[in-house]
């Protein structure tokens, strides 16, 4: 059966228009016009996608399986308590679920990538928010418990998460409306300037997820003597906050492909070994939190902030349709303008070429 199904071919940086390209991958890339099929059978072959998909792919499941269990088994609908952990716990379905699907059908054409990815940086905002919820319900250390900075953390956790995602998704295509148009499409900053376009992002990241482990970093680095909360979760939380700064690193610096470009196009280029310690960081934050959650319940119960709608699901609620509203605005010139039209190939050009789209 496997013989009878046409897989679609892959092509060289040099076929695709710059859009698609990444720093350090020479080789494997799919058709910028692929259909919604080719961008699914493309998940059965090897290409420069293929392990980025798959490694947020499959760990949805375990953390569906880890969401649905908090439902069922804690009936977490019935106790507020474990509200910021349910919260938690869906973002950490969402985000790399939207990021597998946004690497799948990215390439379905310049636009398409470009909104894609705008959904992956909503989700990836969403987590960061999911994670400042959890963190003020379970892990502030207990001097910290009450004061003004807990009182606010998660109201500007909710600010920075819609901001970042403004960012990041103005890292790729400037202001919307202005800076690209229904005559223009201007590409901006992205193509024409593609390393502040990666320090933006970078910011857009680094800095909400800097805010939300304000906490965690003063209890685990620098707390000392009563009130710091020191139990058996510490060490789960320095696992956690490594795997972090790798997964920063890797993301930044495009190693080890910036070494060495084209040979490690299909298996071990830095978004794959990002994908991987995200996860894994994501992982070992969930364990600690739910150590965290387990072991100073009762102390919890009795000296933090009451868990409420407004600091939990409602914040949450609040930030998915603000993000929403951020990704409509800047996806609607994308939707509205005219579509790139194909370039008509000299009778000298190679039929092989995959460049489809004058728009970057």
């Amino acid at each position: 059966m496997l013989s009878l199904i046409k897989l679609p071919r892959v092509f060289t940086i040099n076929q695709v228009p710059k859009v698609f390209h990444e720093d350090g991958i020479i080789s494997g890339y799919r058709h910028p016009r692929s259909s919604a099929t080719d961008c699914i059978l493309s998940l059965f072959q090897l290409t420069n996608e293929t392990l980025n998909i798959w490694t947020h792919f499959l760990p949805t499941w375990y953390f569906l399986w880890k969401l649905v269990t908090v439902v069922l088994i804690q009936r977490a609908w019935q106790d507020s308590f474990t509200w910021p952990l349910l919260i938690f716990l869906f973002s950490c379905c969402i985000y790399p679920l939207a990021s597998s699907c946004a690497h799948t059908f990215s390439t379905m054409s310049a636009r398409a990538r470009h909104i894609c990815f705008f959904f992956d940086y909503g989700a990836l905002s969403f987590y960061s928010l999911g994670s400042a919820i959890v963190y003020s319900a379970y892990v502030f250390p207990d001097k910290w418990m009450n004061s003004l900075f807990h009182q606010y953390y998660i109201p500007i956790a909710v600010l920075n998460t819609v901001i970042c995602t403004a960012l990041a998704c103005y890292s790729r295509l400037g202001f919307p409306f202005l800076q690209y148009n229904h005559d223009i499409m201007k590409r901006f900053p992205e193509c024409q300037r593609p390393k502040f376009s990666k320090y933006m992002r970078v910011v857009a990241f680094a800095y909400p997820y800097l805010f939300d482990n304000i906490p965690l970093f003063y209890r685990v680095f620098l707390c000392v003597g009563e009130g710091c909360t020191d139990n058996d979760t510490d060490i789960l939380h320095y696992y956690h906050i490594i795997l972090a700064l790798l997964t920063g690193f890797l993301f930044a610096t495009h190693l080890p492909e910036r070494l060495a470009p084209g040979s490690f196009d299909y298996i071990g280029h830095s978004h794959q070994l990002f994908h991987v310690c995200s996860i894994l960081a994501t992982h070992f934050q969930m364990k600690a939190i739910e150590q965290d959650m387990m072991i100073r319940r009762a102390w919890l119960r009795e000296h933090s902030l009451p868990i409420t709608f407004a600091n939990s699901l409602g914040a949450a609620l609040f930030c998915v349709v603000q993000s929403l509203i951020v990704i409509i605005l800047f996806s609607l010139p994308l939707l509205s303008g005219p579509v790139c039209k194909e370039k008509k190939h000299n009778k000298g050009q190679k039929r092989s070429s995959a460049k489809v789209s004058p728009c970057c």
